[in-house]
């Protein structure tokens, strides 16, 4: 797991719920690692992987299970990847977009398995990431936004 992270998988998510940008204290960000909605797709990530993906049925593994593992791989990928395009705004965008189709696309499976592999899966805590993902959209969405107006100023 990634180091320096203080809060973990599904927490972290539920934090960024609680976050709503007046009780956060300016830090400076010097790399994508300290980018909020990294940090918790990463750990959102590891969870899908260690504790959702080996449950899946020997049938879906090579399916929904592979689909599911590339998605959740990709979205701190192409975090990290924007982020070194950050000073072309339209680079730093088509990544945060893509990043959030991915997180759309992992939603969707973890609600597949949350619905057709409930014997197999804990829902509850498919439903706990699935929130993990609708927050971290919402996270990448809005740096799109914020990030577009300050490098207008």
């Amino acid at each position: 797991m990634e180091n320096g992270s203080k809060v973990k998988g599904v927490e972290a998510g539920l934090e960024a719920r609680k976050w709503n940008g007046e009780d956060r204290k300016d830090e400076p960000i010097k790399s994508y690692k300290d980018l909020r909605v990294y940090k918790i797709t990463y750990q959102a990530a590891i969870e899908v992987l260690i504790k959702i993906l080996p449950k899946l049925p020997k049938e879906e593994r090579f399916d929904l299970g592979d689909q599911l593992r590339r998605s959740v791989k990709a979205v701190p990928r192409l975090i990290a990847e924007g982020y070194a395009k950050r000073h072309q705004p339209k680079g730093f965008r088509k990544y945060l977009d893509d990043a959030m189709a991915e997180v759309n696309e992992t939603s969707v499976g973890l609600s597949q398995c949350r619905d057709a592999y409930y014997k197999f899966v804990n829902p509850k805590q498919c439903e706990k990431l699935i929130d993990v993902y609708n927050i971290a959209g919402k996270q990448l969405y809005r740096l799109g936004e914020v990030w577009t107006n300050f490098r207008r100023r």
